[in-house]
């Protein structure tokens, strides 16, 4: 059981490397084994590229191996998919190389899939098994099963206020709170979720770009609170450099002289909502259709408090600096359980979960 761990725990590792680039596809990670030792591994890459299946056979089969994979055990994070999408069933690719034994993570929960890709593999003789590491696994694609299980994306609440507690001044001005450091392990952070999230006073006052700067990788689609159509085309974010969703109201009438502001703004579109009813629920169920799996919420403290309120977010992650300014708008108050704090340089995050 040991070693099973062992090898089960090389598959997450493996399937970490896919964060940020398989979405909303999960992430997913292959060992397989042959007498103890590794005779191919592998993850899945991208998003419409081969699964951690295909990758591990072939680096099997590469390196000599291939004669050993009747033999062979296969740990996989996720049940292998029984249907053919972007790729064929990874399912009946592990029942043609006449694998011995199938040990899995976690089964998965898409409809296409549920059950069916075990239920194949047994039939044609393969020994399964389910659950090792399950909470491992499921923490790992807490977005994919958030999509799957919730019809919603998950939720990320990011702030940093100052030490005496404000996110910012009252006059809407800019202000900077947290260091160099803490910019940086934001900006990671972008690139591992679907979209960036701002409202309308922050979009305003800040003038954001909610892009990828300080660390490699790629951006998030952009999404701004607009229910008006009242930001000027000239913001950063309707600079044509990445995707941009603009939420606003079904019966909205654009004020000023342009009504159609942003109709020659390329890379924008449109997610309206109704006015009055649940618009945390409409804005999440929409982005969800479009299969954003996670959503990074930077702001303001009303958009911030609106999900707090709603119940529908799944973490919190809030830096107190060291500024104090005296007065000026008063920063969330934090809810759900503390999971965990750290600092990084003299800035203090604390972490929490809705669950």
């Amino acid at each position: 059981m040991e070693t099973d761990i062992q090898w089960m725990s090389r598959a997450l590792q493996l399937a970490e490397f896919g964060r940020g680039k398989v979405s909303p596809n999960p992430m997913v990670g292959c060992v397989i084994v042959d007498d103890d030792r590794i005779i191919g591994e592998g993850w899945h890459r991208a998003y419409g590229g081969p699964h951690a299946e295909v990758w591990a056979i072939l680096d099997a089969e590469q390196k000599g191996n291939g004669h050993l994979l009747s033999e062979a055990t296969a740990f996989v994070t996720l049940e292998p998919c029984s249907h053919h999408g972007k790729t064929p069933p990874c399912a009946d690719l592990l029942i043609s190389k006449k694998l011995k034994k199938v040990i899995i993570c976690n089964l998965d929960p898409n409809p296409l899939v549920s059950g069916q890709g075990i239920s194949r593999m047994m039939n044609a003789g393969i020994e399964v098994h389910t659950g090792l590491l399950e909470s491992e696994g499921l923490e790992l694609n807490k977005r994919f099963f958030t999509a799957m299980n919730l019809q919603r994306p998950y939720v990320i609440l990011k702030w940093a206020e100052t030490a005496d507690g404000f996110i910012g001044h009252s006059s809407g001005g800019p202000l900077t709170i947290s260091n160099a450091m803490s910019s940086v392990r934001v900006h990671q952070w972008r690139t591992q979720e679907d979209a960036i999230l701002v409202g309308f006073k922050t979009a305003l006052a800040d003038n954001p770009r909610l892009n990828v700067r300080h660390w490699a990788g790629t951006n998030p689609v952009r999404i701004v609170l607009d229910r008006h159509l009242q930001l000027p085309k000239q913001l950063n974010l309707f600079n044509g450099s990445q995707a941009t969703i603009v939420v606003n109201y079904l019966e909205s009438t654009p004020v000023g002289p342009d009504p159609e502001r942003y109709r020659e703004v390329p890379m924008v579109a449109y997610q309206q909502i109704d006015a009055g009813s649940d618009e945390i629920a409409q804005l999440l169920g929409g982005l969800h259709q479009r299969k954003i799996q996670s959503v990074f919420v930077e702001g303001g403290t009303a958009v911030i408090n609106a999900f707090l309120e709603s119940g529908q977010w799944d973490e919190i992650r809030r830096c107190q600096g060291t500024l104090r300014i005296g007065e000026g708008v008063i920063a969330p108050t934090p809810k759900g359980i503390l999971t965990g704090s750290e600092k990084v340089q003299n800035d203090l995050w604390t972490y929490f979960s809705r669950v």
